[in-house]
């Protein structure tokens, strides 16, 4: 885990709040349990570094607009679907990205 080089980027949540938050997504429907597990896991093991976003598929990720990242979401093949996916839900979790992830990851 990288060290934390400034205070502004520590954040303390409490892991009975974190694990209540994402059952009640799956309540919802907005993620499945599978989902919210490995995100929780994820979680638990620490945030990646921003150099995650230079291994992703899609060239300037970050720079892109909801609209332009679902336009290249058909061409991904499912184990990048599944980098970008988690990537997205990580930082800007935009729904219509997801939801084009999720079509596309869909068989």
């Amino acid at each position: 885990m990288p060290s934390l080089k400034n205070p502004a980027e520590l954040a303390v949540i409490p892991i009975d709040w974190l694990k209540d938050t994402l059952d009640a997504a799956v309540r919802r429907g907005r993620m499945t349990r599978d989902d919210a597990t490995e995100l929780l896991a994820e979680l638990l093991r620490g945030r990646r570094g921003p150099e995650e976003e230079d291994t992703l598929p899609i060239s300037g990720y970050d720079d892109l607009t909801a609209a332009e990242v679902v336009t290249q979401v058909k061409g991904l093949d499912p184990d990048d679907a599944r980098r970008v996916r988690d990537y997205e839900r990580r930082n800007a979790n935009r729904k219509t990205v997801l939801s084009a992830l999720e079509q596309r990851l869909t068989p």
